[in-house]
């Protein structure tokens, strides 16, 4: 409630977006913008704190997913697992990383392939380190329970599977 006794709606960054059928929606896509923006500060940040300086989100993503279950992986590996289309965008990334030292190329058959370096597990574990530290415990203190927030996750999931349909949609128009 607002100070003079009115109900506020949802809060959102576009009313005009929220007067339609689901204003719920609207707030969630809010919500998204503001969590986006912070967590790619944070992977930023942390990873600066892990002593890796000059990586940006997305090079902070791929070198994490290049990382993943230490299994080589190829470039469309990884823009299918972030859901990326512009595969200049993890190009560019992988440049970045493999200059920085932190994963190395090869190739199987034509296809690109990507592995983390012995430098680049080790600011990953870093990275993890400072993630325990700084996060972990202050997430934890709101009290959600690991099942509330893997529901959330599902439904996150799901939602990006609306967004692909109703874009591949749009892009017919």
């Amino acid at each position: 409630m607002a100070g003079d006794g009115k109900v506020l709606g949802p809060v959102v960054s576009a009313s005009h977006l929220a007067d339609g059928a689901m204003p719920s929606l609207s707030e969630m896509e809010f919500a998204m913008t503001i969590l986006n923006n912070a967590f790619q500060r944070w992977m930023v940040r942390c990873m600066g704190a892990a002593g890796i300086s000059g990586l940006g989100p997305l090079d902070v993503q791929i070198l994490h997913s290049s990382n993943h279950r230490g299994r080589e992986k190829t470039l469309a590996d990884l823009c299918m697992m972030l859901n990326i289309e512009d595969t200049h965008l993890v190009s560019y990334a992988l440049k970045k990383l493999e200059g920085a030292g932190l994963i190395e190329t090869g190739r199987r058959g034509k296809e690109k392939t990507v592995k983390v370096t012995a430098a680049g597990a080790q600011a990953c574990a870093r990275y993890r380190e400072v993630r325990e530290a700084l996060l972990v415990g202050s997430v934890r203190a709101l009290h959600f329970e690991d099942a509330e927030i893997s529901q959330i996750a599902a439904l996150m999931r799901a939602l990006s599977g609306q967004y692909d349909q109703a874009s591949r949609s749009a892009a017919s128009l």
